[in-house]
C-alpha cells in the first residue's frame, strides 16, 4: 500500500500523506511513494498540486525518528540527500502547489510545507524544527527555507531553542499565507487552485520559474531571467488568445496550455 493517495479532480490534484498511525511521519518509503506520485503527474490535464495529510492530527510530524535512531553517519546523509532531493523536486516541480496543513508540521513536515509554493494551515497547526532536541540539525531543507522565509534572526531563533508555533503567529510571521477553521481547509486550498487554473498554465509555470530562478541572483541577473520567461510566453497560443480576448472584452477565457 503507497502511503502516498492521489485524487484529481478537474486541473487540481491532490496527494495526501497516507501514514495515520505514525502521523504521516516521513520514511525512505514515504518519501519514495511521494516522489513516484510526481512521477505520475499529468502535466497537460493537472494546472495546481495540493499537498495535505490524512486525517485532522497531523500534515507530517516529522521524519520517522525510529527509523533514524540508529543510522550511521553514512545511512543519515543518504536519508538526508534522499529528502532533499525529493523536497527540492516539489520546489521546483512545473506546476504551483499548495500546502493545506492540517495539525502538526514538526521536523520534516515543516520542511515539506516550505519547499511548496504556497501555504494555508488549519487552526490547529503547529509549525516547529525541533531536531536540536533530539541531537541533530533539521536535514530536509530546515535550515535553508526558514530562514529565506522568515528572516535570519526569527528562523535562528526557531531552530536554536525548538519553540513551535502555532497558526496565527506562523500567519503573523509569513510561515503561512492563511489561516482556516479544520473543515474550511481543503475546500480554501482547492479554491485557490482553481483561480490558479483558470489562468494561462504556461505563463503561471513560467512565473514561478523565473521567481524561483531570481530570488538567488542578484537584480541585473534576475530580470534577465523574467525577459526570458516573458518573451517565451509570446510563442504560445494561450498568449495569444489571452490577449485577444482582452481587447475583445471577453470574459473567462478558456486557455488551452498551448
Amino acid at each position: 500500500m503507497s502511503f502516498v493517495t492521489s485524487m484529481q479532480e478537474g486541473p487540481i490534484l491532490t496527494l495526501t500523506l497516507n501514514r495515520p498511525e505514525a502521523l504521516n511521519a516521513l520514511n525512505g518509503q514515504v518519501l519514495d511513494d511521494l516522489d513516484a506520485a510526481l512521477d505520475a503527474v499529468d502535466l497537460d490535464t493537472v494546472r495546481c498540486l495540493i499537498l495535505t495529510g490524512v486525517g485532522d492530527r497531523a500534515f507530517a510530524a516529522g521524519a520517522d525518528i525510529a527509523a533514524m535512531a540508529n543510522m550511521t553517519p553514512e545511512e543519515a546523509a543518504a536519508f538526508s540527500r534522499r529528502g532533499n532531493e525529493v523536497f527540492r523536486r516539489i520546489e521546483t516541480f512545473p506546476l504551483p502547489t499548495v500546502a493545506a496543513v492540517n495539525g502538526y508540521a514538526l521536523g520534516g513536515g515543516c520542511e515539506l510545507a516550505m519547499a511548496c509554493d504556497i501555504r494555508l494551515c488549519s487552526e490547529n497547526a503547529v509549525f516547529g524544527q525541533p531536531e536540536v532536541t533530539l541531537g541533530i540539525t533539521p536535514g530536509f531543507g530546515g535550515t535553508q527555507r526558514l530562514m529565506r522565509l522568515v528572516g535570519m534572526g526569527k528562523a535562528k531563533e526557531l531552530i536554536f531553542s525548538a519553540r513551535t508555533v502555532k497558526a496565527a503567529e506562523a500567519r503573523s510571521m509569513g510561515l503561512v499565507n492563511a489561516v482556516y477553521p479544520p473543515e474550511e481547509l481543503l475546500p480554501a486550498a482547492r479554491k485557490l487552485g482553481e483561480r490558479i487554473a483558470r489562468n494561462a498554465p504556461i505563463a503561471v509555470r513560467a512565473c514561478k520559474a523565473a521567481m524561483n530562478e531570481g530570488i538567488d541572483l542578484p537584480m541585473d541577473e534576475a530580470v534577465d531571467a523574467e525577459v526570458r520567461e516573458f518573451s517565451g510566453c509570446f510563442e504560445t497560443e494561450d498568449q495569444k488568445r489571452g490577449m485577444a480576448g482582452f481587447l475583445n472584452k471577453q470574459k473567462n477565457i478558456e486557455f488551452q496550455n498551448k
